[in-house]
């Protein structure tokens, strides 16, 4: 969900007054909450990591002095050594990083200008460093292979190292996302200062640069055919943000001007079980001759979930290769002309297996390894690296047990260990992570139960419930950054359950799909339903429940309160109040057809049923809400409807605005500021004694 808002003027005269001074701490802020932001910001963000073809090196992108750098070491994670463009590591960001075939040279992207709220063009640099002669510090190696006056990203090699493809926004002013701050409203809109993003190449030998994909299409991401004269995409007509919904799935050779294809158009009835669902990652087979992508109901690009979708590369019939399997794919890659390595999400867990692939269907054959942990290289949700004979995997990992580190080593029947021990030193400061099962309706319905930090079974307990975003999305544990979450909830002494109701990924498309046009009804009885099974288990006091979420979260944690009268306190990030209203202010209106079934012009009646505003009379719990006066995917106006809506029916109410942010907050003072304030809104109306 992404959508750009237009701000009124108390908005603004609101955001200007919230200087970072505005967020220093309050007095009488319970001491544990620094201990905990403090312990959350120790760990040291792992952003990537990749795999040399000949599975001898690794690179990983870290964070050091407040930027992703990048280091080189060899595959068991021995012998690190900083690689950097910058006469001085440390001045740029560079991250990014692809090797070249010949697993001696790195490619990467360093980008000097790093203040994320200028409008000022972004400059990127793309480097090549022989990691095969550097020095011990990598310094002065990496050569310079062309400038861009613009945001780049995805670096990927042909197969022969001769060029190296990327994704390239010209003149580009902000990263090309959604969850990133919007650009001010000004000039014509949808017209002036329309950012595109294209397929682009550069040619290694002479450094010259070539923009592949029309300039009136916003590619989304692309592959290169094995013999790298053709490249797969999927592309919109612009704005970017607003259309991935109704991206299409092209072929072209690798070429400026050059003739697309159109391989599969989902907005077509003729797309079959596709037809108004979203695609992504399409990846050649090995002999070029058929094109595989995930295919689903997916609410945001990058949070990517469905089925397995083939299509010739010529052209020709559609086939869904997996229908009825009961995990999420999220990720794959091409093993052999008949198998494919696949990353799915499976009851709350990730999970890798093999599938062997025929012309109609893909089967699964062997799990490697079920994990109650979060994985990924950096490049796309739950992608890992491979070596060239995908003998070798890498990955960076964590849960909730164990911050990131980079994990490499051979494909095999279990996880690879850690080659890293850059947060080996850090502790859980929350309690244990548990699994939990219900059913309800007909569905069976899986989540997380973190239990108190200081647990005492003779004692009761608080329990703040957490919704994720999406609603196509899961919670899969990961280690907490400094952002807001459930964590430190639970190191605060509340049980905190996160469920993955119908509309999650993790059981299967059809369990996506079950909460089409019924948003806040069907996955708010499993997640009651879930609440029930949670206080059968451990000792929670029904008497202090409270919940929170963030985006889809969001919107649930303001719907919820006027259904049942259950929970007693509520903090709402980044929600939605209004889904008539909403679909006017923002400027991603794509991703709503596909959910709600009809736009809201041609059936608002579906989009009024799931409106917190419209129920507004039933409200009675305390409201926190806090957004970002930029957020380009759930924007402030909702929140400010919300409150309003609050402050007349007498509700204790809080709305706090943060100047300059997105979906996703940047600014260290900001994350810290939403999680003491949330923390701050449960200890008072959720006391944890008990």
């Amino acid at each position: 969900m992404s959508k750009r808002s237009y701000l009124p003027a108390p908005l603004l005269l609101l955001a200007i007054a919230l200087t970072p001074h505005a967020f220093a701490a309050s007095p009488g802020v319970d001491p544990r909450i620094e201990q905990v932001l403090t312990e959350l910001g120790k760990a040291q963000e792992i952003g990537a990591v990749a795999m040399s073809p000949d599975g001898k090196q690794l690179a990983w992108v870290i964070e050091r002095q407040g930027k992703p750098s990048i280091e080189v070491a060899a595959a068991d994670g021995s012998h690190a050594r900083r690689i950097s463009a910058a006469a001085k590591p440390g001045l740029c960001a560079e991250s990014g990083i692809a090797w070249a075939p010949d697993s001696q040279h790195l490619a990467f992207i360093a980008n000097c200008s790093v203040d994320l709220t200028s409008t000022r063009v972004m400059q990127n640099t793309i480097y090549l460093a022989d990691t095969a002669h550097a020095d011990s510090t990598g310094n002065g190696s990496p050569a310079q292979l062309v400038q861009l006056k613009g945001y780049a990203r995805a670096l990927q090699w042909t197969a022969d190292g001769k060029s190296l493809g990327f994704l390239y926004v010209p003149g580009a002013t902000r990263r090309a996302s959604a969850v990133v701050a919007a650009k001010p409203a000004a000039g014509e809109i949808g017209v002036t200062g329309v950012e595109v993003q294209r397929v682009a190449s550069v040619d290694v030998a002479s450094g010259s640069l070539h923009e592949l994909t029309p300039d009136g299409m916003y590619a989304y991401e692309f592959d290169w055919s094995p013999d790298g004269t053709r490249i797969a995409y999927t592309a919109a007509q612009p704005p970017g943000d607003n259309n991935w919904w109704i991206a299409k799935l092209y072929v072209q050779p690798a070429q400026a001007d050059a003739t697309a294809t159109l391989l599969v158009d989902p907005t077509n009835r003729s797309s079959g079980s596709l037809h108004s669902l979203q695609i992504a990652l399409p990846r050649w087979s090995p002999d070029g001759s058929r094109i595989a992508f995930i295919g689903g109901l997916m609410s945001d690009q990058g949070a990517t979930g469905g089925d397995i979708y083939a299509v010739p590369a010529s052209g020709g019939t559609l086939a869904n290769l997996t229908p009825d399997i009961h995990v999420t794919p999220s990720w794959l890659s091409w093993t052999g002309p008949q198998s494919m390595l696949v990353s799915q999400i499976s009851n709350g867990q990730s999970q890798l297996a093999d599938y062997a692939v025929s012309a109609t269907h893909a089967q699964q054959q062997n799990v490697h390894f079920t994990v109650p942990a979060s994985y990924s290289d950096g490049s796309a949700s739950m992608a890992v690296s491979l070596s060239g004979d995908y003998q070798h995997i890498a990955f960076v990992q964590s849960s909730y047990a164990t911050a990131s580190e980079v994990h490499a080593g051979t494909l095999g029947h279990t996880a690879p260990a850690a080659v890293t021990s850059f947060n080996a030193a850090l502790k859980p400061a929350w309690g244990k992570a548990e699994s939990v099962e219900w059913n309800n309706e007909g569905f069976h319905v899986q989540g997380w139960l973190l239990y108190p930090a200081h647990y005492d079974p003779k004692k009761t307990y608080p329990m703040v419930v957490v919704v994720h975003g999406g609603p196509s999305s899961a919670v899969v544990p990961r280690w907490p950054g400094v952002g807001y979450g459930a964590a430190p909830l639970s190191a605060l002494d509340y049980f905190v359950f996160e469920p993955n109701p119908r509309g999650s990924f993790g059981q299967g498309e059809k369990y996506v799909q079950a909460n089409r046009k019924d948003f806040g009804y069907g996955d708010l009885r499993d997640i009651l339903a879930g609440v029930d099974a949670v206080e059968k288990k451990v000792p929670v006091d029904d008497k202090r429940l409270g919940l929170t979420g963030w985006s889809y979260g969001g919107f649930m944690s303001m719907f919820v309160p006027t259904q049942t009268q259950r929970f007693r306190a509520v903090v709402a990030g980044a929600g939605i109040s209004d889904w008539q209203s909403y679909y006017g202010q923002n400027l991603i209106d794509q991703w709503m057809p596909p959910f709600f079934g009809a736009t809201v012009y041609d059936d608002p009646a579906v989009y009024a049923k799931s409106s917190a505003i419209n129920f507004i009379k039933q409200a009675k719990t305390p409201m926190l809400i806090v957004v970002g006066d930029r957020d380009a995917e759930c924007p402030a106006p909702q929140s400010f409807e919300m409150w309003h809506a609050l402050r007349a029916q007498d509700v204790p109410t809080s709305l706090v605005v943060y100047p300059n942010e997105g979906h996703h907050f940047v600014d260290p003072a900001h994350q810290r500021d939403v999680l003491q304030r949330a923390l701050g809104w449960f200890a008072k109306y959720l006391p944890a004694g008990g």
